[in-house]
C-alpha cells in the first residue's frame, strides 16, 4: 500500500511538471504586439495672403521616416471627417496632413456656401496652387517624412484638387480621388508624373458621362498610369457616413455606401503600396 501511494504521488508530480513544461511553451509563443501611438495635432501655415489651419497625425511609435500624404477636405471645408482620414492614413504608417483650402479653417454649414467657397478656389488657380504647395512644402518639412515619398488624396472637392495638381506637375508619386469631378480647371497633360486613382459612384449625378469618357481619353492620351472604378449603385458622398442626414436635410443626392467606402479604401492601400513599395 505504501508503495502505491509513492507510485501514486511520483505520477502526479510528473504529471504538473508536464503540464508546466507545456504552458511554459505555449507563453513562449505568444506573439508581440507593438502598440500604436497616434499623434494629431493642428498646424498653421499661409501663403502671401491667406492663413490656413491644417491637421497633422503621424505614429510616434515609428522611428523611421515615412511617406507623408497629403487630404483635401470635401467642399464643406476642412472637418472632422477630413481628420478621421489623416488618423486612419497615421495608423496605416504614414505621416498625413489634412489641408485646408478655405483659409482659416472655414467650413460650411449650407451647400451655397460650399458651392461659393469651392468655387473661388478652383476659379483661381493660382492661388489654389499657392495653397497647395504650402501645405505641400509644411508636410514635406516634418521629421517622420520622406520628402521624396509624397502622394495626396481628396473628396469630392478635394478629389478635384489633387488631380488638377497632380495635372500641372506638383511633386507627387500618388493621388486618389473620391467622388470626384473629373472636368478639371487643368486637364491632363505631359506635365502629369503621379500614379492616378480614381474611385467615383456610378449613381452619381454631379459625374457626368461625359465628363468621365473625355477624362479617360485624355488620360489614356498621355498614358497615364491611372485606374478609374465607378461603384455600381453609389451615389455621391458615398464615403461619408454623414451623407446620408446630409442628403435628407438639404435634398441633395447624396448617400453612404459601406460596400463602395470600404473597397476605395482598399484600392488606396493597394496604390499606396505599390508605389512606395510597402
Amino acid at each position: 500500500m505504501k508503495n502505491r501511494i509513492i507510485v501514486l504521488i511520483v505520477g502526479f508530480g510528473v504529471l504538473i511538471g508536464a503540464c508546466k513544461t507545456e504552458k511554459k511553451e505555449d507563453t513562449s509563443e505568444t506573439p508581440v504586439v507593438s502598440e500604436q501611438a497616434i499623434v494629431g495635432k493642428e498646424v498653421t501655415y499661409t501663403t502671401e495672403s491667406t492663413t490656413m489651419k491644417g491637421f497633422l497625425a503621424y505614429d510616434e511609435a515609428i522611428k523611421e521616416k515615412r511617406p507623408g500624404i497629403l487630404v483635401v477636405h470635401e467642399w464643406w471645408g476642412h472637418n472632422d471627417y477630413t481628420r478621421e482620414r489623416a488618423r486612419m492614413l497615421a495608423e496605416l504608417g504614414y505621416t498625413a496632413l489634412a489641408v485646408d483650402m478655405y483659409g482659416d479653417g472655414k467650413q460650411a454649414n449650407h451647400p451655397d456656401d460650399a458651392g461659393k467657397f469651392s468655387g473661388m478656389v478652383m476659379q483661381n488657380i493660382d492661388e489654389a496652387k499657392a495653397r497647395f504647395k504650402s501645405a505641400l512644402k509644411l508636410l514635406k518639412s516634418q521629421p517622420s517624412v520622406d520628402s521624396t515619398e509624397i502622394a495626396a488624396i481628396g473628396y469630392c472637392f478635394g478629389g478635384s484638387v489633387v488631380l488638377t495638381m497632380a495635372n500641372a506637375g506638383e511633386d507627387l508619386d500618388a493621388v486618389a480621388a473620391f467622388h470626384s469631378g473629373v472636368q478639371l480647371p487643368i486637364m491632363p497633360n505631359k506635365d502629369l508624373k503621379a500614379k492616378v486613382l480614381v474611385c467615383n459612384g456610378a449613381a452619381d449625378p454631379f459625374v457626368s458621362a461625359e465628363s468621365v469618357v473625355a477624362y479617360k481619353a485624355a488620360m489614356d492620351g498621355i498614358e497615364a498610369d491611372y485606374k478609374y472604378i465607378a461603384y455600381e449603385e453609389a451615389q455621391h458622398a458615398f464615403t461619408s457616413k454623414e451623407a446620408d442626414s446630409l442628403g435628407q436635410k438639404f435634398s441633395l443626392p447624396l448617400a453612404y455606401q459601406e460596400k463602395a467606402d470600404k473597397e476605395s479604401w482598399t484600392e488606396l492601400q493597394e496604390l499606396l503600396n505599390n508605389t512606395f513599395n510597402k
